[in-house]
């Protein structure tokens, strides 16, 4: 009951000074709203990214020529001519629990078709290249194990090359010339978007890495190797398996390749936005601690101003402990009102981000609670010394105060 009591006169104190009371709490509001705001779009940032890198694949594996360090000195990563059609099929053959395994040839180059031409990607993959990056072939098909054999000119599109080639027109079985070689379209593959580095997916033309290596290229190595493994919790044993193999595949020689899984890719794209997210909200915070010493200002005044309040209180039989309590209530109250008030700001100001400027938004329930409790605490932390002051005062000296 005597909490009770405390808590109505904590009330009516605050609702006496309802106009500074709000002034007080907007410190906090502001800061929650700041920190709310600033987390929901780095964690939507984080969110876009993390599906940007689901979209390259399923449970993926690169393997790249070159490797960060060799015989002491720093390799060309990912450019040196060391990865061979045979070590795609060695992968296949040999590794366990992978579902499909494509080679890579990449190359840029200029393209004519109706009329048109177009400078984009030629890649030269497998059959295996579309169920391994999730990316379905929307009209056609893809081509066969049988036409990569015999080095068949056929080709599958992506949508940009579709647009810029052939506009209101059906590409299935018109002719694309590559370096002046006519490769007959067989497919188009569905829309892709961007990579997290910002690289059109779409802009690609797809044909037989045999084909591409033989007719467009020419070249002998591979520039990749794309593997993917039947489960997610078995990619650090099949990027093992594929390590294990290209190793011994050299034969005592130094490691000239490097194995990557979509983990690692993903974490490392993710990082970025995990301390931008972090910086955002701590700058943010600084809004709550001011907010906070806003409300130790304002309840130092309080409690000069009803210095006789708490003489008469503590000279009719109240404790020190309820004027403490009393004071503390009043504190949290203002900081915790200010709080919920700050996490409704801080949603409208993320939506409102969101619907104006079309910026990625993630609202964490778990920053909302993080906010509102630390709010809490903020009230709890700077409102501890005015009320302990006040819980100190000499009855003879309050009532004299004037």
């Amino acid at each position: 009951m005597r909490f009770t009591n405390t808590l109505l006169v904590a009330l009516r104190a605050l609702r006496r000074n309802s106009m500074r009371s709000v002034l007080t709490a907007l410190g906090i509001i502001i800061g929650v709203a700041a920190v709310i705001t600033m987390v929901s779009i780095g964690n939507g940032a984080k969110a876009q990214v993390e599906a940007q890198v689901s979209a390259l694949g399923q449970n993926l594996i690169t393997v790249r020529p070159g490797s960060y360090s060799s015989g002491g000195m720093r390799s060309g990563f990912g450019f040196s001519p060391t990865l061979f059609p045979e070590d795609a099929e060695a992968i296949a053959a040999d590794v366990k629990d992978i579902d499909g395994v494509s080679p890579e040839v990449r190359d840029h180059n200029q393209v004519l078709a109706n009329g048109l031409n177009w400078r984009t990607n030629i890649m030269g993959v497998s059959p295996d290249y579309p169920y391994i990056k999730n990316w379905p072939v929307v009209q056609g098909a893809m081509f066969t194990e049988q036409e990569v054999k015999s080095l068949a000119k056929v080709a599958v599109l992506g949508k940009v090359v579709v647009e810029q080639l052939f506009p209101n027109e059906d590409p299935i079985g018109q002719t694309l010339r590559i370096r002046n070689l006519p490769f007959r379209i067989i497919g188009v593959l569905g829309q892709k978007g961007l990579t997290p580095w910002g690289e059109d997916q779409d802009d690609i033309v797809l044909v037989p890495y045999t084909s591409h290596m033989r007719r467009i290229s020419r070249r002998t190595h591979l520039s990749s190797i794309q593997i993917q493994a039947s489960d997610a919790d078995l990619l650090d044993k099949v990027k093992i398996s594929v390590e294990d193999l290209l190793t011994q595949r050299r034969r005592g020689r130094e490691p000239d390749f490097t194995v990557r899984t979509q983990e690692e890719l993903a974490t490392a794209f993710t990082a970025t936005s995990r301390t931008m997210t972090l910086l955002l909200a701590c700058i943010a915070s600084v809004s709550l601690l001011v907010g906070g010493i806003g409300i130790m200002n304002i309840m130092l005044v309080s409690v000069t101003e009803r210095t006789r309040e708490i003489g008469i209180r503590l000279a009719i039989g109240a404790h020190g402990s309820d004027v403490l309590t009393q004071f503390l209530i009043e504190a949290v109250l203002l900081s915790t009102l200010g709080g919920v008030m700050g996490v409704l700001l801080g949603v409208g100001a993320s939506q409102l981000v969101a619907h104006n400027l079309g910026w990625p938004i993630l609202v964490s329930p778990l920053s909302v609670i993080i906010a509102v409790t630390f709010s809490a605490s903020v009230g709890v932390f700077f409102g501890f010394y005015p009320a302990r002051k006040a819980a100190q005062l000499d009855p003879i000296d309050a009532l004299r105060y004037e």
